[in-house]
């Protein structure tokens, strides 16, 4: 296939690219390089260093034996996406080009505005794009499994059948999502559904859950050049990030709230393994389907139990603090999601979390001083409220408290008045 990577430049387009290549895809890339520059304005880099774009371009002729071809712009730019799709002629466009940080949406009004403009401008660019130019591709949409909240009700794919006064019907399942960010997938993943009802672009959305993991099979380990991008601030480092790297240096690990927050994960090689099965089984002309995709639910607090563990194996000897929560959200939550369309095409998990793990921190030890000097990053100032100010860290018996039984508006309540 030929198939177009938005943000190849980023943590899951690198490694898609090599993954795509080595299969005997045809690839293109478009980047404008913005997550390099959002990490560096939070003040923190890439905790594995990341070669620059010629670097990375150099490898991949070296190691595939032919060019990538590559678009430097903005898909806010309408006749950038027109001129790529319309040159390249792909059959499938994976777009992974969007701003992914809820925190970075919250901090003011300029950066929520930001948020929503990029992420539903370039999302509307490439579908109009394709409308005119590249009509019989593949769109796999990156969502989020945070478009839709933790309602307290299992979680379909997308959409379930509801009767209501006498009626059915099968409508998409509500959203419920919790930052301008995911907000913005929101709107995303109502654009593209009318973009395949009125226009027979056809869509896979894929809601994913939390990636973590530093390789992939198709990277050369041998050359830096190859390596993905480990992110640890408060905006672009996930939970498992920030804690893997604190116990490398020697920080506790940050526990936002009880933690008991849960969420859906899964390892990169396997998202990348999902990712291609999405393109490898496309849907029919006129379809929008949507795929949940993780590979196990885990809550935050036994994460980092999880990297304590595996930390102490390696050396290490992570301790385990609570912070207050800067985010409005409930700590204690039913959270069932489905996810049977991927496992049906072939899914299959490669590897417990455990050694997921282990080979994050063994990535992440050679690279010590480098965290170390931006530790800073670390320690949460952006909340909810729109305050920043540093998270306090909670008392003991307040950490333990588990408020499963109370009511769901009271567990809400208390979850906003933390913000």
């Amino acid at each position: 296939m030929r198939i177009v990577i938005a943000g190849i430049d980023g943590y899951l387009g690198w490694p898609l690219a090599q993954h795509l290549a080595s299969q005997g895809h045809e690839i293109a890339g478009i980047d404008r390089f913005l997550r390099r520059a959002w990490v560096d304005e939070m003040g923190g880099e890439s905790a594995i260093p990341v070669a620059g774009w010629s670097d990375r371009a150099g490898y991949f002729r070296e190691r595939m034996g032919r060019e990538l071809v590559f678009a430097d712009g903005d898909l806010c730019e309408y006749a950038v996406v027109h001129d790529l799709l319309a040159s390249f002629r792909p059959d499938a466009i994976v777009h992974l080009g969007e701003m992914p940080s809820a925190p970075y949406s919250m901090m003011d009004v300029q950066h929520a505005v930001f948020t929503q403009r990029n992420n539903v401008v370039g999302t509307l660019n490439l579908l109009f794009a394709m409308r005119d130019v590249a009509h019989e591709a593949h769109l796999v949409k990156l969502g989020t499994m945070g478009e839709y909240g933790t309602p307290n009700v299992d979680i379909p794919e997308g959409f379930f059948e509801i009767e209501y006064r006498g009626r059915k019907d099968r409508l998409p399942f509500p959203r419920q999502a919790n930052s301008m960010y995911h907000l913005s997938k929101v709107h995303d993943s109502a654009n593209v559904t009318f973009a395949c009802r009125v226009w027979g672009l056809r869509s896979t959305d894929i809601m994913q859950g939390v990636v973590y993991g530093t390789r992939v099979a198709a990277m050369d380990p041998s050359d830096p050049r190859a390596r993905t991008r480990l992110d640890f601030d408060q905006c672009f480092g996930t939970a498992l990030n920030r804690y893997c790297t604190q116990a490398v240096i020697g920080e506790p690990l940050s526990v936002y709230g009880t933690g008991g927050q849960k969420r859906g994960f899964l390892p990169l090689r396997d998202s990348i393994q999902c990712l291609t099965l999405a393109l490898e089984n496309p849907p029919e002309r006129g379809e929008y389907r949507v795929f949940n995709q993780f590979e196990d639910v885990y809550d935050v607090a036994t994460l980092a139990r999880k990297v304590q563990a595996v930390g102490r194996t390696l050396g290490l000897d992570p301790q385990i603090v609570h912070l207050e929560n800067p985010r409005a959200e409930i700590e204690h939550h039913h959270y069932k999601p489905d996810h049977e369309h991927l496992l049906n095409l072939g899914y299959r998990p490669t590897r417990d979390m455990e050694t997921e793990l282990a080979d994050v921190l063994s990535d992440l030890i050679p690279h010590r001083e480098r965290i170390a000097r931006h530790r800073a990053v670390l320690a949460p100032d952006i909340r909810w409220s729109g305050e920043r100010r540093r998270m306090g860290t909670l008392p003991v018996e307040e950490a333990s408290n588990t408020p499963a039984a109370r009511p769901r508006a009271q567990r809400a309540a208390s979850g906003a008045s933390r913000a």
